[in-house]
């Protein structure tokens, strides 16, 4: 089903994302606040809007994939007044449970539905159509925006029939996010002081009961020497706040996670 969807911020998983819903054939319209790169994209195929409240205005299912609440606070200001009631909105952005509770209920009073939807898997499984997203929503907003959650991801998990458990669950996937990436570099260090060939010590590693996404992914890139930056660290700290704050509110304790 060919679908008039929207798609907002074109970073390392937006853009990405984006490949995927052109290359599923759906009637794809994007927008960018840095000049130039949604008409880029657009030179590919899609149609690169000038403004959140054109492309508002001709979608039916809109993805928002900014960096966190106040930047979709942000797309929401210009963007909700054209948004034709029925229409979704789809928020892919990692932030606390109770905001993305808030945007569902400020969208259904103007009549839009809303899916908490956050993501996860990285830059090349968002371009393949492979990653994971981690959703939570009415059965109204899934039966239209279905189609469109199949074409960007692999994995598309119903977490719940309103808004806050997609994120919740992305919030605790940060956490194991954050202590495997430091237990990773940790690892690798100490095998290096030991005179251990750290290609050897990956190999095993990575067939061994001790590997992580993080450590196969990460160390990998340690081991070419490529530094290339692929994410903000900012972002990370961001989501480990988050993951912070949630236990503090529950008032569960979290040793490792907060060292």
């Amino acid at each position: 089903m060919k679908i008039a969807t929207g798609l907002i911020g074109l970073g390392a998983m937006g853009s990405g994302m984006a490949k995927s819903l052109r290359r599923a054939g759906h009637d794809l319209h994007v927008f960018d606040v840095r000049p130039g790169a949604a008409e880029a994209f657009a030179q590919e195929g899609g149609h690169a809007c000038t403004s959140l409240a054109e492309l508002g205005a001709r979608c039916d299912v809109v993805v928002s994939v900014v960096v966190n609440a106040a930047q979709t606070e942000s797309v929401l200001a210009e963007l909700l007044p054209a948004l034709k009631p029925g229409s979704v909105f789809v928020m892919c952005s990692t932030v606390d449970p109770n905001v993305s509770i808030a945007f569902e209920s400020r969208l259904a009073e103007k009549g839009i539905l809303y899916v908490d939807a956050p993501i996860s898997g990285g830059a090349a499984k968002a371009a393949s159509g492979e990653m994971t997203m981690m959703t939570a929503a009415r059965l109204e907003a899934y039966a239209i925006a279905d189609p469109v959650l199949d074409a960007m991801a692999a994995k598309v998990y119903r977490l719940g029939d309103k808004a806050g458990a997609g994120s919740k669950v992305k919030v605790i996937n940060q956490l194991l996010a954050g202590v495997h990436i430091a237990a990773a570099a940790e690892a690798m260090a100490l095998g290096l002081r030991e005179g251990v060939d750290a290609a050897a010590l990956y190999e095993v590693i990575t067939h061994s009961a001790g590997n992580s996404w993080m450590f196969e992914n990460r160390m990998a890139h340690v081991l070419a020497a490529d530094y290339t930056p692929l994410s903000a660290v900012d972002i990370f700290v961001k989501d480990l706040g988050l993951v912070l704050d949630m236990a503090r509110a529950s008032k569960f304790p979290l040793p490792l996670s907060s060292t």
